[in-house]
């Protein structure tokens, strides 16, 4: 087996992680379908017994999330559940005893709904949806269940907001229980092949700080092991310019420290341009994390398909195809949404271009190309990274002049090539003759089965004719030189922001990274220099 173990820190990260858990859940076909699943489902889940000796699945991962943030989850994850808990502790003591607890956090009707056994549970909206296990379908093992104290979610009087309290509470915690211990390796040690580690945090609060220096305890455990990090950044939240001041420079402290240590980081942003058929419920937590988790579970499919059954794509190998250069680790995440019911996509021997009628400006075009530079500066309709263009004519075309693709790798899902299907083999031996020739390698995976639009996803897809079952995705992953001007816009705040005993070293990390996204390549342009 190719296990991954995840890593979920902090509420905005548990959101996304829900959409992903739930999605993965539905994959389980409990012996209805006749043909067998392409999924590998031990790759995420854990085959184990409950309390009463029944079979169960639970999810490989490991929930960080502060005081209040499970919501109504239930203390042991709800398939485990061992009544009182207090029952043994308070035999070993004579005396009186004052209990004094919170009030709980009632259920959704939604999770009362699925305890019930209803067919149709009510329908979620965005005033349903007050915590991520509001719409949580599957049940997790109580060892997944790590709450922090120390801060409480949403305080206006302690904020978990600052880097350095994220740094500071890992130094404690880590001191205190050894975390690498207690928590990730009796998840390890039950893998027979660990394929990876991904870690879900936010990058621009006190998580990146936390996140940090987890990820440093793991590299220094696991040297060898791939390390996935998708950080969120700038939320959609109100507030003073210190207020944004501050988010950005922890997205700096984030991405000079973890990206020269995690194999791949992938920023993870509200697109700056949504198309016409998505809609963002006035930028809903529910509905962000619903697209965010559609374009990152679609372009990890790969991952957890079964050797054989269709092409696999370990992240092993995917981060090959994105790091060609050695020194490039992070990622810009695009994805295209099409409608499997309104879109009838045709492959013949000779490669033909495919337009999503639906998008204003057809920016989902030429699934397959045939020249290697066109195909590699494709733009899908939505990046998930910051300081993208809009999508203008004008703007586009000054992009595709002054950017450059180094490395992509792309998964298309959803969509029946109906002759025959692309020999992902071929592709990787032609990737190969592209990077001798100093052009871009691109990578390419396919698979039949569309993403799952459950009752517990947003409706974000929006318009006429559309299917509200499945949705076929267009996901991509590239290296580019576009993270050169992201990285030098930070710099240049962090040269003015930061105080002067960190300065010199943050804003020299990030000189670094972005020289690795110049390196052998020259745009012509000058429109950045001063």
């Amino acid at each position: 087996m190719r296990e991954i173990v995840t890593l979920q820190l902090g509420h905005r990260a548990n959101y996304l992680a829900t959409h992903f858990w739930n999605a993965q859940e539905s994959y389980f076909d409990y012996g209805v379908s006749e043909e067998p699943s392409t999924i590998d489902h031990d790759v995420h889940f854990k085959a184990g017994q409950g309390p009463k000796g029944e079979d169960t699945f639970t999810p490989r991962t490991l929930i960080y999330d502060l005081k209040g943030g499970f919501g109504g989850l239930r203390k042991w994850g709800g398939l485990y559940d061992q009544g009182d808990a207090d029952t043994h502790s308070q035999s070993l003591w004579d005396g009186s005893v004052v209990k004094q607890q919170d009030t709980p956090i009632s259920q959704s009707a939604y999770q009362k709904a699925l305890d019930e056994g209803l067919d149709q549970p009510p329908k979620l909206s965005p005033e349903t949806v007050r915590y991520w296990s509001d719409f949580t379908r599957v049940f997790y093992h109580p060892r997944s269940i790590v709450q922090i104290n120390d801060y409480e979610l949403r305080s206006t009087i302690v904020p978990f907001a600052k880097w350095d309290s994220g740094e500071e509470l890992f130094g404690k915690l880590d001191k205190d229980h050894d975390l690498l211990d207690r928590d990730i390796r009796p998840w390890a040690e039950e893998c027979d092949q660990m394929q990876a580690i991904q870690i879900f945090a936010s990058a621009d609060d006190a998580w990146g700080g936390f996140a940090s220096n987890y990820v440093e305890s793991l590299r220094d455990e696991y040297g060898k092991t791939p390390l996935w990090f998708w950080g969120l950044e700038n939320e959609a939240v109100q507030g003073q310019r210190a207020t944004q001041l501050m988010r950005t420079v922890n997205t700096a402290h984030s991405l000079q420290a973890i990206s020269t240590i995690a194999s791949m980081y992938i920023p993870l942003a509200v697109p700056s341009y949504t198309p016409p058929y998505i809609g963002l419920g006035g930028n809903s937590q529910w509905y962000v994390s619903g697209l965010m988790s559609m374009a990152v579970e679609s372009i990890t499919l790969p991952s957890r398909q079964k050797a054989g059954s269709v092409p696999r794509g370990l992240l092993a190998d995917l981060e090959a195809a994105l790091n060609a250069n050695g020194n490039q680790r992070i990622a810009e995440l695009q994805c295209s949404v099409v409608d499997p019911s309104t879109q009838h996509l045709k492959t013949k021997e000779v490669s033909q271009a495919v337009n999503d009628s639906r998008s204003a400006n057809s920016n989902m075009q030429n699934l397959v190309y045939e020249d290697e530079v066109e195909k590699a500066n494709s733009r899908l309709d939505m990046s998930f990274s910051i300081g993208e263009p809009s999508q203008t004519a004008l703007s586009l075309r000054q992009w595709e002049r002054t950017n450059h693709v180094f490395s992509k790798i792309e998964s298309i899902r959803g969509v029946a090539w109906t002759t025959r299907e692309l020999d992902h083999e071929d592709e990787s031996n032609s990737g190969k003759r592209r990077r001798l020739a100093s052009l871009p390698t691109v990578e390419r995976y396919y698979n039949q089965r569309p993403y799952p639009l459950l009752d517990s996803f947003p409706p974000i897809l929006i318009g006429p004719g559309r299917s509200n079952t499945a949705a076929a995705v267009h996901g991509s992953l590239s290296a580019t030189s576009q993270m050169s001007k992201r990285t030098k816009g930070l710099q240049n705040i962090v040269s003015r922001m930061v105080n002067v005993a960190e300065r010199e070293a943050l804003s020299n990390g990030l000189g670094e990274i972005a020289e690795a996204y110049e390196e052998g390549w020259d745009s012509g342009s000058d429109e950045d220099s001063d």
